[in-house]
């Protein structure tokens, strides 16, 4: 016999099915919060005593898994497992470098997530704040995008709609290395009405296509691509170490049409004078207009990377002759407080240090140039700029004595206010980038 379901019945297992659903989204939703909330990496100084702050909703244990790594926490002993509750602060000591690694779970029980502890001497920078000028080489030709063909025949057509998208580069036309918007122009002259094999890289992935040019009513061969084989502009030199290696911007540099960073086989800084600035308004952020000087007379370093956490290379005894403040302690995310703080830059011709508030900090290593928000309060910076403009992105933070980060982007609603990113997170990206 059946047995009969009563609407009571059966509102009560509808609502356990949504209960349910929903706890279950609680916890993931909590977890994804929490795994992002904790940094994958964390750098210290070795024999000195470093406090840290996770933002825990949940109460978590702590565990280091190496005996030269101790932990410290409400109890004041060093040990090697300590409990989190919510947003306590803990403190990390080792007395040898090296990387260690601690282990991190919920309630004590589910594995969250390994956390590399990266243990070196302290180490030196000089934060610049001057302005270069930036030339990159992209590495092969970026397509920005297809486009309309009107055929000798007077039909419209896209040819290189479906093959090539934006964001692929063409490494090479026919086996032969293409390197400058001139390959290209040739290749298509020299083939006609044949077609072309076009070696193009997208995502990593590298893969041949067949592409035939389209003879236009005016008689010449044209693929219907939008290609660009370079890109340049002004912005602030971060810091310089003493062995040259420099970074710079505190974020990439994307291609102005498709937003994608470039990926770069090399570039050079050149000299660059500022000659103006545009204020920034609500909606519109501010500008610094100036002048690039190439030749190899104006040279001041070469660029060997361009990642989301700046450009880097090498600086030349030319730009080193003009970096002239000493060198100062790299200031982990820990250091980072809220509070005062400046920036330093060369905005008005003049370099000089400007005070700014920093209003909020995430302490996690996965947002990639916006690690603080911060906010000009120097009056005359603010009377000369209106806060933060296109151009003083890579300009030095510093607080306390340490440099601890770079402006990297300006609110469009708000010039006075912006991001910035930490400083290690810029050597951690140098590092990777070059070596």
């Amino acid at each position: 016999m059946w047995k009969t379901i009563s609407r009571k019945e059966k509102l009560r297992r509808v609502l356990l099915i949504i209960f349910g659903a929903g706890v279950i989204a609680l916890a993931g939703v909590s977890y994804q919060y929490v795994k992002n909330a904790v940094p994958d990496r964390i750098n210290v100084v070795v024999d000195r005593q470093e406090q840290v702050r996770f933002g825990l909703p949940f109460r978590s244990l702590l565990e280091s898994e190496s005996e030269e790594v101790l932990l410290n926490g409400s109890s004041k002993i060093p040990s090697d497992q300590i409990h989190l509750q919510l947003n306590q602060p803990f403190s990390i000591y080792s007395e040898q470098e090296g990387t260690y690694r601690l282990s991190l779970k919920l309630f004590g029980i589910w594995k969250l997530k390994d956390i590399e502890v990266d243990v070196s001497d302290v180490q030196y920078a000089v934060p610049c704040g001057l302005p270069v000028g930036i030339y990159m080489k992209s590495d092969g030709l970026m397509v920005i995008g297809t486009g309309r063909v009107t055929a000798q025949t007077g039909e419209v057509m896209d040819p290189a709609d479906g093959i090539l998208r934006s964001g692929d580069y063409i490494e090479a036309i026919n086996g032969m290395p293409a390197t400058d918007k001139k390959d290209m122009i040739r290749a298509v002259k020299e083939a006609g009405n044949m077609a072309l094999t076009l070696s193009v890289r997208r995502e990593g992935e590298t893969m041949d296509v067949q592409m035939t040019p389209v003879q236009t009513q005016e008689g010449d061969y044209k693929l219907g691509l939008w290609i660009r084989d370079d890109t340049q502009g002004i912005g602030t030199m971060t810091y310089v170490c003493a062995n040259g290696a420099f970074g710079a911007l505190g974020h990439g540099i994307s291609d102005g049409d498709t937003g994608l960073l470039v990926q770069t086989s090399g570039g050079e800084l050149y000299d660059t004078e500022i000659l103006g600035v545009e204020k920034g308004s609500f909606g519109k952020p501010g500008v610094m207009s100036g002048v690039i000087y190439y030749g190899n007379q104006s040279r001041l370093g070469s660029v060997e990377a361009n990642t989301d956490q700046g450009i880097f290379g090498t600086a030349n005894p030319r730009f080193l002759s003009r970096v002239k403040n000493p060198a100062i302690p790299i200031g982990y995310r820990q250091d980072v407080k809220k509070g005062r703080a400046c920036i330093r830059s060369s905005v008005s011709g003049e370099l000089k240090d400007y005070e700014i508030e920093i209003q909020k900090i995430d302490h996690s290593s996965n947002r990639h140039n916006k690690d603080m928000v911060i906010r000009v309060t120097d009056p005359e910076l603010l009377s000369l700029t209106g806060g933060i403009v296109q151009g003083m992105s890579g300009s030095p933070i510093i607080q306390n004595g340490k440099l601890i980060g770079a402006v990297t982007h300006v609110f469009i609603q708000d010039s006075t206010r912006g991001y910035g990113i930490f400083a290690e997170n810029m050597l951690e990206a140098a590092e990777n980038s070059i070596n």
